[in-house]
Parts: structure tokens; sequence; C-alpha cells
């Protein structure tokens, strides 16, 4: 049961403003925190299916400033390895209960940190030249799991990307097209596992203002907001919602 009142809209109209900004702006490796914010406080499925048809509006929105500026090979490699991946997340929302997800859900915000933070220090060094093309599919396929389960395909997708050593213009459309694309694979599979419902569309109408002032602040944020500083609030944000909900998912 969702409750749409302010406690839900005070979580809800915050992080729907950072998904469009991270969407818009930032190659929308971070906009799956809106979802794990919203977990916190509803029911992992309701709170997917609230953002889906939110994530589908930014994604429209900014295809316009990105239109053809992204690496179409790249694309079409991903969005036909995220196939399968969003078959499997539907296979295993049907019999997985809800703390599974809650868990998942954590364990992927704690571990987009994680690599982040190995990958700045040096652990984890990007792909020395460019990955084969069999390595994007397979990108593809786990970008398309964890943005079933999560909304979380963006990483996965990055790995791929940046081995690609893309533009920034051109790495931020190539994710704006693919996940646009992703997005509206998942939306029947969501649909008929009930994960939209009366409310969750009445939370869309409320909240679908909120997505298009983050999306328009993340096109211009794009050029303007040093990437940095935009993750580190992301990094804080995901630690803390994340730990939350692995914490919940266990107990």
């Amino acid at each position: 049961m969702l409750s749409l009142d302010l406690t839900f809209f005070l979580i809800a109209g915050p992080a729907v403003i950072f998904a469009g900004i991270s969407k818009g702006g930032f190659g929308s490796g971070a906009a799956f925190a809106a979802a794990s914010m919203l977990a916190l406080v509803i029911e992992p499925g309701l709170a997917l299916g609230v953002m889906l048809p939110l994530l589908m509006l930014i994604d429209f929105s900014t295809l316009r400033p990105y239109w053809r500026k992204w690496n179409a090979e790249a694309a079409f490699l991903l969005v036909l390895g995220a196939l399968p991946g969003v078959m499997l997340g539907a296979a295993l929302y049907k019999v997985a209960e809800p703390d599974v997800f809650r868990v998942l859900i954590g364990v992927i915000s704690v571990g987009f940190v994680l690599w982040q933070l190995a990958t700045r220090r040096g652990l984890l060094r990007p792909a020395p030249a460019v990955l084969p093309r069999s390595v994007g599919a397979v990108a593809g396929a786990v970008a398309g799991f964890t943005s079933f389960v999560s909304h979380a395909g963006g990483p996965p997708a990055a790995v791929y990307l940046l081995s690609l050593r893309l533009s920034k213009t051109e790495f931020q459309a190539t994710t704006v097209l693919v996940f646009f694309v992703v997005n509206i694979f998942k939306f029947v599979p969501y649909a008929s596992l009930g994960m939209f419902t009366s409310q969750t569309l009445t939370a869309n109408l409320v909240l679908a203002p909120f997505a298009l002032f983050g999306a328009w602040l993340g096109v211009r944020a794009h050029r303007i907001v040093p990437q940095d500083l935009f993750f580190l609030v992301t990094y804080v944000l995901l630690t803390v919602t994340g730990a939350k909900l692995i914490w919940d998912g266990l107990t």
C-alpha cells in the first residue's frame, strides 16, 4: 500500500529532482539513488514502479539536447545485451520477497560507491584499450538486470563506454539513448507484475514537474557544475540509503 502523505513527498520530490539532474547531465549512473531513497519509506516494488514512468519522462525530455551526439554502435550493443538482463530481472521479481529487493538495491548502492572510490584511488583501472564488442553485450545484460531490479543500469554500461574514450557529451548522449530504450523494455513486465497502481499513477502526476525540472537542471549543469562535486553528494546519499536498506532487508 502506497501512502501519499507528506513524508512520502518530502523524500520523493528531492529524489526525483536528483534523478533528473543525474540523467540529464551526468551519465545517469546515480539516478537510481532516487529509487533507493524511496525504498526507505515504501515497498521496493512500488518504489521501482513510481520511478519508472518518471525516468521515462526524463529520458524523453533529455533526448533532444543530445540528439545524434551518441555512439550508435555502442548504444546498439548495450541495448541488445540488455534484453536478456531485463527478462532475468522480471523472472527474479516473480519469486523473490520484498526484502530480497531491499538487500539487492542496498548492495548495488553501496557497491556503486565502492567501485567509484576504488577507481579513483587507482585500485581499479579503466580498460587500457577498447573492450571487444562481446564485452559490450555482456555489460548490456548486466545493465538490463540491475536496471530492472533497482534502476541501476548506469555503472555496468559505463564500464564499457569508458573504455571507448568517448567525449563527455558523447558518453552522456549514449547513456541517454540506451536507457531511453531499456526503460521502454521494462515497462511491460513492470505492468504485468503489478508494479503500477492507481496510487503510483497519482504520485507520477504530482512528481512529473519535479522530474522535468531536474532534467532541465541536469542539461545545464552538464556544462557548468564540476562532476566531482555532484558525485560526492551521490556517494553520501547512496552509502547511507544503501546501508539502511541492507539492514532493513536482513532484519
